[in-house]
């Protein structure tokens, strides 16, 4: 029997400071590019969905931005130049 999903925790973090934390439900095909992800991006698994799922929150809350510009957008605002990040 094979299983169709894998559980993944993940948390929110809400302006005042609270933190949520549940289980996603995530189709094998899916945790599976994951893993490959992650090791490729020096991620765990974990961190390689949440990323994905930050991006695609972002990417659906302001649809006409590139990826580009939405990985801009997050290393301007930690205050991270992009000339350090090209270098």
């Amino acid at each position: 029997m094979t299983r169709l999903y894998e559980a993944y925790t993940f948390r929110m973090l809400f302006n005042d400071g609270r933190k949520l934390v549940g289980i996603v439900k995530v189709a094998d095909d899916l945790h599976e590019e994951a893993r490959r992800a992650s090791a490729v991006m020096c991620r765990s698994i974990n961190a390689q969905a949440e990323f994905w799922m930050k991006i695609g929150m972002m990417a659906e809350a302001n649809p006409t931005l590139s990826f580009n510009d939405i990985v801009a957008a997050e290393l301007a605002a930690a205050q991270v130049p992009l000339s350090a990040v090209a270098a």
